[in-house]
C-alpha cells in the first residue's frame, strides 16, 4: 500500500472513508488539520473519521539528536513529509487555476466576437448615415426646414402624377352625387348589424378596399388580415416586421408599415417589396391617386414616396419634426403631413417643397383632404374637435366639436359626409354645399381606433383596439 499523498510505503497507514484511499496517519492529520477536507475528493473529513489499517509495523530507532546520522535521518524525513504535503496542495491549485482560466479565455473571446459585431454595424450605421445629403431651403413665411433629395420625383413618376392631376381637376367641384350613394336620412338609421371576434390585438390600422369588401386589419402582433366583410372572416394573412402601426390598399397591393420602421407591399398574400428607409417608427401610410405611387411617414422627420410600378424609393423629403399622419390631395399634388410639433405641413408632391403650414392645438393626429379639393379636415392627439382648413386661403374656417376624443377620420368621396371615431363612439358631420352648414346626421357609441366608409357610403367600418370590425348600416 502506498499513501496517496507522499507515495511511499505508509509506517501507520490509514484509510479514509470518504474516498478509500491510504494516507501515512500523520501526512493526512497535518492535512486534515489545516483544511478539514479529504485531499482527494474534497469532501468533509476529520481524524475521527479515519481508519486504521493493521499491517506490519516496522520498528523505528529510538528518537536520535541532530548529532547523529539517524536523528538527521529523521529530520529529512519530516522535510520531506511537509514537501510532499505542500507539493499535492501546488498540484491541486494549478488544477484550478487551469479551470478558471480556461473559463476567462472563453469569456474573453465570447466578448471579443460581440464587440467585432457592435463594431460593424455601428461601420454600417456610419455609412449609411455619410449616404444621406441633407440641404437647407426656405419656403415663403415657413421659416427653415430640411430636405433631403429635394430634387423632385423622377421622370416617370412625375408624368403620371402630372397626368393624374390634370385629369382629375377637371369639374371636380361640378361633380354630381354618384347615383346610389347614401343619403344623411338612410345614414341616420345605422345601426351595428354584425361584428367579428378580436382579430388582432391592439388593432390600429384599417383599411377599406374600393370595392368594398375587403378590410386590412393589423394590429401589435406583426400581422395584418384581409378580413372580407361579406364572408365575415380572415381570407389571408400578411406578415410583417413589427407591430403594425397603418395600412392602406394601392390598388390590389396591401401596403403596410410598421413600429420597425419598414414598409412592406403585398400582392395576392404574397410579399412583393420591402423598404426601409425610415430610421424609426413609421407612424402612416397613405396612397396617392395614381393607385401605384404611396407615401409614409415617420418619427425620422421624413416622408417618403414609392413607386410601386418598379417596387422603388422615388424621393425622401425630411421636415423639422417627426411626423404623426400623412394624406394626398385628391388631385395627387399636393401631400399634407401632421407634424408633432403641431403644424400641419403641406407640400408639393412634384417638388418637395413646401406650400403652406397651418398650427393646431397640438400633435396632429389625423388628416383627410375633402374630395372636393377645397378643404382639410385636420385632429390634433387626444382632441374632441376638427378643425376644417381652407385650402384655397389658408384659414381655419369651422371647428366641429364632437364631444369625444377622435382616433380617425374619413371624408366620403362626396364631401358631404366626415366619419369621425375614438374611443367613446363614431359620429358622421355632414357638409350641405347649398347652405355652407354643417349638422350632425348620426351618433353611436360602438368604440374605434380606426374608422372607414364603405361601398357607397352605404356602411361604417369600425376598428376596435381589441381588433374586432364591425359594421354598422341602415336599419329599415
Amino acid at each position: 500500500m502506498l499513501c496517496a499523498i507522499s507515495g511511499e510505503a505508509p509506517q501507520v497507514p490509514v484509510v479514509s472513508p470518504k474516498s478509500g484511499s491510504v494516507f501515512e496517519k500523520r501526512l493526512i492529520e497535518a492535512y486534515i488539520a489545516e483544511h478539514g477536507k479529504d485531499p482527494v475528493n474534497g469532501e468533509e473529513l476529520s481524524t475521527e473519521d479515519l481508519i486504521d489499517v493493521k499491517s506490519q509495523r516496522v520498528v523505528r530507532p529510538r528518537p536520535p539528536t541532530l548529532t547523529s546520522i539517524p536523528s538527521l535521518l529523521s529530520i529529512f524525513q519530516e522535510e520531506w513529509d511537509a514537501l510532499a504535503l505542500e507539493t499535492y496542495t501546488l498540484q491541486q491549485n494549478l488544477a484550478q487555476t487551469r479551470r478558471e482560466l480556461s473559463s476567462a479565455l472563453y469569456q474573453h473571446d465570447a466578448a471579443v466576437r460581440v464587440i467585432a459585431r457592435l463594431t460593424k454595424e455601428r461601420n454600417e450605421a456610419r455609412e449609411a448615415l455619410s449616404n444621406v445629403s441633407v440641404g437647407a431651403t426656405r419656403s415663403a413665411g415657413a421659416g427653415d426646414a430640411m430636405q433631403v433629395d429635394s430634387t423632385g420625383l423622377p421622370q416617370a413618376v412625375l408624368e403620371r402624377v402630372e397626368n393624374t392631376q390634370a385629369a382629375l381637376s377637371k369639374g371636380r367641384r361640378k361633380r354630381a352625387v354618384p347615383e346610389g350613394w347614401a343619403s344623411a336620412e338612410a345614414i341616420s338609421t345605422f345601426k351595428p348589424t354584425e361584428s367579428s371576434d378580436p382579430l388582432y390585438p391592439g388593432g390600429r390600422a384599417l383599411s377599406v378596399n374600393s370595392t368594398g369588401d375587403l378590410a386590412l386589419v393589423g394590429g401589435v402582433d406583426s400581422v395584418v388580415g384581409v378580413y372580407s366583410l361579406s364572408q365575415k372572416s380572415v381570407v389571408q394573412t400578411l406578415k410583417t416586421d413589427g407591430p403594425v402601426t397603418d395600412a392602406t390598399w394601392a390598388g390590389d397591393k396591401a401596403v403596410v408599415g410598421s413600429s420597425t420602421g419598414s414598409v412592406k407591399v403585398f400582392e395576392n398574400g404574397a410579399e412583393v417589396a420591402s423598404f426601409n428607409s425610415h430610421a424609426g417608427e413609421v407612424t402612416a401610410v397613405a396612397v396617392h391617386a395614381t393607385g401605384d405611387v404611396v407615401a409614409s411617414v415617420g418619427v425620422d422627420k421624413s416622408y417618403v414616396l414609392y413607386d410601386l410600378a418598379t417596387n422603388t424609393v422615388a424621393s425622401q423629403i425630411f421636415t423639422d419634426a417627426a411626423l404623426l399622419s400623412v394624406n394626398f390631395h385628391p388631385d395627387g399634388h399636393l401631400i399634407a403631413a401632421g407634424g408633432a410639433d403641431g403644424q400641419v405641413k403641406i407640400f408639393d408632391v412634384k417638388t418637395g417643397v413646401a406650400a403652406a403650414d397651418y398650427a393646431m392645438s397640438g400633435p396632429v393626429k389625423c388628416l383627410f383632404f375633402s374630395e372636393n379639393g377645397t378643404f382639410l379636415a385636420a385632429v390634433a392627439d387626444k382632441s374632441t374637435t376638427v378643425s376644417i382648413w381652407d385650402l384655397r386661403t389658408s384659414k381655419e374656417t369651422k371647428v366641429l366639436d364632437t364631444g369625444s376624443q377622435i382616433s380617425s377620420i374619413f371624408w366620403d368621396y362626396t364631401g358631404q359626409f366626415l366619419l369621425t371615431g375614438g374611443p367613446s363612439g363614431v359620429t358622421v358631420q355632414q357638409f350641405t354645399k347649398a347652405s355652407k352648414s354643417w349638422s350632425e346626421p348620426f351618433r353611436s357609441a360602438v368604440p374605434a381606433t380606426s374608422v372607414a366608409w364603405g361601398s357607397a357610403a352605404q356602411s361604417i367600418v369600425a376598428l376596435n383596439e381589441g381588433g374586432a370590425v364591425t359594421v354598422l348600416t341602415a336599419q329599415s
